[in-house]
This record gives C-alpha cells, sequence and structure tokens, in this order.
C-alpha cells in the first residue's frame, strides 16, 4: 500500500529561545561612543578607543547583531550589524593609517577631513531610514538614532569644515558632546533591556512599541501559541 505524505507523523522540534542581544549591543556602541566622543569633546586622550571600536563596539556588536538573526529581529540585526561594521571599519582605518606609509600618504592634506566627512554623510544616510523605523521600536531606542544623527550631521559638517580650510573645530567638538548624549541614551536603553528581561516586568520604562518579550529594547519576533 502506498505511503502518502500526509499519512505520515510529522514531529515538530521547538528550539530553546536564544537570550536577547539588543542589551549587549547597546552596551558596546554606547561605550565606544562614549570614548571616541570624549576625545572629540578634548577631555580623552586619543587612541585608546581604537582596541574598543575593533573589538567591543566592532566585533561584539557585530556578534550581537547576528544573533538578533537568529531572533528574526530584522531592524536590531540591521543596526546592530551595520554599527559593528562601523566600528570596525574606523579602527582599521586608524590601524593602517599608523602603520602603513602607503596608506598614511593618501591621507595627506585635506584628503583625511574631506574623507572623513563622507564616511560620516553616508552613515548618516543609513542612519536617518533606520531613524523613521526606530519609532516602532521604543522611545529609548528612538532617542539613541536621533541622537546619533545629530552626532554624524555635526562631524560630518566639522571635517568637510577643515577639509576646506577652516581650522575652528567647534562643530567636531559639539559632535562630540552630541555623541556622549548618545552613548548615555544607549546606556539607558542597555541597563533597561538587561533589568527589564531579569525582571519579567518594566523596571526602567522605555516608552516601548513592541512585540514579543517584555523588556526587550528591541523588536522580536512573534512567538507562535
Amino acid at each position: 500500500m502506498a505511503t502518502y505524505a500526509q499519512d505520515r507523523p510529522v514531529t515538530l522540534v521547538e528550539s530553546i529561545p536564544a537570550a536577547d542581544p539588543a542589551p549587549l549591543g547597546l552596551a558596546a556602541f554606547a561605550l565606544t561612543t562614549f570614548m571616541i566622543s570624549g576625545h572629540n569633546a578634548t577631555f580623552i586622550p586619543d587612541l585608546i578607543w581604537v582596541g574598543l571600536a575593533l573589538f567591543y563596539g566592532g566585533l561584539v556588536q557585530l556578534l550581537a547583531g547576528m544573533w538578533e538573526f537568529r531572533n528574526r529581529n530584522v531592524f536590531g540585526a540591521t543596526a546592530f550589524s551595520t554599527y559593528g561594521g562601523f566600528w570596525l571599519s574606523v579602527g582599521i582605518f586608524v590601524v593602517l593609517a599608523e602603520v602603513s606609509k602607503s596608506f598614511a600618504a593618501g591621507l595627506a592634506g585635506t584628503n583625511l577631513p574631506n574623507a572623513l566627512g563622507w564616511f560620516f554623510v553616508a552613515f548618516a544616510i543609513f542612519n536617518t531610514y533606520m531613524l523613521f523605523w526606530s519609532v516602532r521600536v521604543s522611545g529609548a531606542v528612538f532617542g539613541v538614532f536621533l541622537t546619533l544623527e545629530i552626532t554624524e550631521i555635526l562631524l560630518a559638517i566639522g571635517n568637510f569644515m577643515e577639509a576646506h580650510g577652516h581650522a575652528n573645530s567647534t562643530w567636531v567638538h559639539a559632535g562630540g558632546w552630541a555623541g556622549i548624549v548618545t552613548a548615555a541614551v544607549a546606556w539607558y536603553a542597555s541597563a533597561a533591556g538587561v533589568i527589564n528581561g531579569m525582571s519579567g516586568r518594566v523596571v526602567l520604562p522605555v516608552g516601548a512599541v513592541r512585540i514579543g518579550r517584555i523588556g526587550s529594547p528591541m523588536p522580536r519576533r512573534a512567538e507562535a501559541h
């Protein structure tokens, strides 16, 4: 007798949900942003942030983005993976400029600030549409993308002004202080994700419009019941 597919027993295996990677990604972003912004604001020495850009803001945040793919969270995966790549790019850029004479020669004169200006413009474009969609996540995440948008625009203006012969670094300093605000908002969102996720209830409010698990500052995929 023929056996049809619909007659065969089907075994459904439910995988164990992964821990929420959003607080880790936000923390990595916040700390690295704070360190480089403190340098731009002139109270933190230069280059201390390079290792953080490569490993914490870069590699760790990229891993958080990959885990968000596991959670089927397209917003978190896109945001964390992109800004993980952002920090890896900045870190390796500085390393190459320091260790490679030929690479450094290409950055002579106005090439460096002009290149950095376009770098921030490109990421501001990405950040703009993520800012629009972040209103569907939470107030805290919207705050991160809003302050980051301001930071990137200020840094782009400052670098373009330097490339065109304006030695005044006021715009870059302003971008540094805006970055510190960005880091503070991201740290808050990270802390909220940790304590709310551990408590199973809202302890630190994030103004959330989210789907899924309690306490996450990023949208989760809807679970089947």
